[in-house]
């Protein structure tokens, strides 16, 4: 086929793609396999002018914040309809099928058969197997018309490699017995290491989280890439926690369903995350929304989330990620990625994320320290882990977590410098050099901590079994999202974008358990990694939250 109207293609900046390491091609792709694209559109307003709403806002106290309605970001950041008109016309005079337009989103969907889309973007479509598994990809970037380039800044679903990775830790441990029947009858520690297992509510005692709120009122989204839950599950958990069985639905982003039951280790991530955040904020809405873990599946999980008008959650929560450092993360992917997430700041939405499971490893064995994304965007709240140090049966304080990495066992909490993002002006002063040659700054992480460690870790009902022990970051962002919703309850407002406040005025405020012992190197010194101290630092960021303390001091800031 010839372009209807022959111009000169041009590449579309950031979106250049290398090989899996150690894939190597297998074939061509099926000419007639039918591939569905995400069009990604500029903002009517520049980019620079998004960034710096967003971080103005941000710096602002809660009592000055006026956050935009879904109707009024679109207005001034949405697509400009004559992009998309431009846009939708290309599409149409390659025979592409227009499936779905939304202006907020900045998203043009469009679907054709790989040949049809090969040639449309010139690009050279292959299958490849991979360590990561087979996958439709391609090498180097795709072209665009040059009256097209400025107005398209992202086009995904070309390549389908895998691109999430959950951070949880669910060990073998399993029992018939109902949860709180686990929970009456766990052995005393009488060791700082003696595992054992908790209901999620009791670790939100351990965080002094305000018992007089439920949440009411808010909606706490869930991202996830795969796997399910049932009903069943939710209604025997919630029932024997003596807790209202929360009200959980699911969207499905791009057609991926709902599906409990394929994949138990998924599952297990689901089920953590919709039970943690349900039973710490038992009167809060839970939206799980479902999506290929796939880049152009992160693109738009985060962007339907944020932009939902339907439900309006004023948090989300992301228990997944991948490393930085590897050809996964495109550079369009990490634009679009952050500027969804400045949206959710305008919007008042806070956006909380699991920072790893691996240390400073990251589950990148290269000799070097890395950091999860989108944990390292500075838009979101990133949640490191900690472990609990039992005494008699009682907390009697916390260390970085760190038993080494899940190849062999163990786990660590995600942190350090992020290469792909730089120094917010909010963390200047905080974040040291990297351990990495060079010793360049960049966004620190993580920005907060909790109870992460499977020898401390959660009680949780999955497919119909209890399962106990189970760690991860994973359950620390939809501990931190519960939070956030009790709290938004209480001031009347979403708290929004966290993050300056936290490295600003609550610096100085007495709201974190501060962690100062342990480093999250799994290695034990082959790659480095951070120590605790006092303060902020790369393994625990602030600390773990006393909740009510925390309440009290944003209470405080919103007049």
């Amino acid at each position: 086929m010839t372009d209807p109207t022959p111009q000169q293609y041009m590449a579309l900046p950031g979106s250049e793609r290398q090989l899996v390491p150690g894939a190597h091609a297998v074939g061509q792709v099926d000419p007639n396999e039918v591939i569905q694209l995400t069009i990604r559109v500029r903002s009517r307003s520049s980019a620079s002018d998004l960034a710096a709403q967003a971080d103005a806002l941000g710096a602002l106290p809660l009592s000055e914040r006026n956050y935009l309605s879904p109707e009024e970001y679109e207005s001034q950041f949405g697509a400009d309809p004559s992009d998309i008109e431009q846009i939708v016309d290309f599409a149409r005079q390659h025979q592409l099928n227009v499936v779905q337009v939304d202006a907020a989103q900045r998203t043009i969907t469009v679907s054709g058969t790989a040949q049809q889309i090969a040639q449309t973007f010139r690009v050279k479509l292959m299958q490849y197997d991979s360590p990561q598994g087979s996958y439709r990809g391609r090498l180097g970037p795709v072209h665009v018309p040059s009256s097209l380039l400025p107005l398209i800044e992202g086009i995904f679903g070309l390549d389908n490699r895998q691109q999430a990775r959950p951070h949880i830790i669910l060990t073998a441990r399993a029992s018939d017995a109902p949860p709180s029947e686990v929970a009456a009858t766990r052995a005393t520690a009488t060791s700082v290491v003696a595992p054992v297992s908790f209901l999620p509510p009791e670790v939100g005692q351990i965080y002094n989280f305000p018992a007089h709120l439920t949440g009411a009122g808010q909606c706490i989204g869930l991202i996830e890439f795969g796997g399910g839950f049932s009903e069943s599950d939710i209604s025997n958990y919630f029932q024997q926690l003596n807790l209202p069985v929360p009200r959980v639905e699911a969207v499905s982003v791009d057609g991926t369903p709902n599906q409990p039951g394929a994949n138990p280790d998924i599952d297990g991530e689901v089920m953590l995350d919709i039970e943690v955040a349900a039973s710490l904020a038992p009167g809060a809405n839970i939206v799980v929304y479902f999506a290929q873990f796939t880049e152009q599946g992160w693109v738009k999980a985060i962007t339907t989330a944020i932009h939902d008008r339907q439900h309006h959650p004023s948090v989300l929560s992301i228990s997944w990620g991948f490393t930085e450092g590897q050809d996964i993360w495109t550079s369009q992917a990490v634009r679009a990625v952050n500027q969804a997430f400045q949206a959710a700041a305008l919007m008042g939405v806070t956006v909380c994320c699991a920072s790893g499971d691996d240390g400073s490893e990251d589950q990148l064995a290269d000799g070097h320290a890395h950091v999860d994304f989108p944990a390292s965007s500075p838009y979101v709240l990133a949640c490191g882990g900690t472990s609990l140090r039992l005494s008699g049966g009682d907390v009697r304080g916390e260390a970085v977590w760190n038993d080494g990495t899940r190849t062999s066992g163990g786990g660590a909490g995600g942190g350090g410098i992020s290469a792909i993002n730089p120094v917010p002006s909010w963390q200047q002063g905080h974040v040291p050099p990297s351990v990495n040659p060079g010793h360049r700054r960049g966004r620190g992480v993580p920005d907060v901590a909790g109870n992460a460690d499977g020898n401390s870790g959660y009680t949780i009902l999955v497919d119909g079994q209890v399962a106990t022990g189970v760690g991860g970051t994973s359950a620390v962002a939809p501990l931190w999202a519960a939070l956030i919703a009790r709290m938004n309850q209480q001031l009347g407002k979403p708290v929004g974008f966290l993050n300056p406040l936290l490295y600003g005025t609550l610096s100085s405020a007495d709201v974190f358990h501060d962690i100062t012992i342990g480093s999250n190197d799994p290695t034990h010194g082959l790659i480095g990694g951070y120590s605790a101290h006092q303060g902020w630092d790369p393994c625990t960021g602030w600390g773990s939250p006393d909740g009510t303390l925390l309440l009290e001091a944003l209470a405080r800031l919103s007049g």
